[in-house]
């Protein structure tokens, strides 16, 4: 068995296909992760949703904040026009299953065999990942039960930007679904801002990149995440980041971690797949 974790796919299943054929992906021993944002910007949302569902217990997702924001679209909660390329979701006959599907995947994957954690985003530096998997599944509980309208109406706002385990009702959850689908950086206290999207080259001073900041409580544990396109592909420190802006035109991305770290990279070039 062979265990592959794909950057963000963003409706480009043209290059996921591609993909699968050059890691030569074997649907009856192999599993894929992928690291969340299956949809929107891409021309193929609806393809690659019903692709990767089609694989049942082989594809591992989580969630990012574009498949959140496709369901907020389906509940009513936003309007369709600012994302045309999510229309074919909408409008299809079985667009039940698949938002359905969709609603029921975690935000967060831990695989206990080899110890990796699978996010979109990112960690705040207070939480372990014991902590991390147990807010997680807080959000998780909610998404895939009758409660989850009320959630995504209001999962919008950057506020809370600083953890505190005191924090309740919509704003915990909020803080939650920011952190596993929209961070990239925090200053030095652990405070998130999720405004920039730059490389830490381009970004202010005061702020880190959120897998770098000295004191993260989750260090010690091999991450896998997408989610910042600027940044692409990163491996340090049981870090490891696969967004490589396919629908930017750029490539998507695999990498083998069953092993002891990667012992593997594949990608397809993703030109002339890019944003609607």
């Amino acid at each position: 068995m062979a265990i592959y974790a794909i950057g963000d796919l963003q409706g480009c299943r043209t290059a996921l296909q591609r993909l699968l054929e050059k890691i030569r992906f074997d649907p009856a021993i192999d599993e894929l992760w992928f690291t969340g944002d299956l949809v929107n910007r891409g021309p193929e949302s609806l393809e690659t949703l019903r692709l990767v569902h089609s694989l049942g217990d082989n594809a591992k997702v989580v969630l990012g904040n574009h498949d959140l924001h496709l369901l907020a679209v389906a509940a009513g909660v936003k309007s369709l026009e600012s994302q045309p390329t999510l229309a074919p979701v909408i409008a299809a006959d079985d667009r039940e299953i698949l938002l359905d599907w969709l609603r029921r995947r975690p935000i967060a994957h831990f695989d206990e065999r080899i110890g990796v954690l699978l996010i979109h985003a990112g960690l705040p530096p207070q939480w372990t990942i014991e902590e991390a998997m147990d807010h997680a599944n807080e959000v998780g509980n909610i998404l895939s039960g009758p409660g989850h309208l009320e959630l995504l109406q209001h999962m919008y706002g950057n506020r809370p930007d600083l953890w505190d385990e005191a924090l309740c009702g919509y704003d915990r959850l909020r803080f939650i679904i920011n952190c596993f689908t929209r961070l990239r950086y925090c200053d030095s206290d652990g405070r998130l801002d999720l405004r920039p999207a730059c490389p830490p080259d381009e970004a202010p001073n005061h702020l880190i990149p959120w897998f770098r900041v000295p004191w993260r409580a989750s260090a010690d544990t091999p991450i896998v995440f997408g989610h910042w396109s600027a940044l692409g592909l990163v491996q340090e420190a049981r870090i490891l980041a696969l967004d490589t802006g396919c629908v930017w035109g750029g490539a998507l991305t695999a990498a083998r971690i069953d092993g002891e770290g990667v012992s593997g990279l594949w990608s397809v070039d993703c030109a002339g797949l890019g944003a609607a």
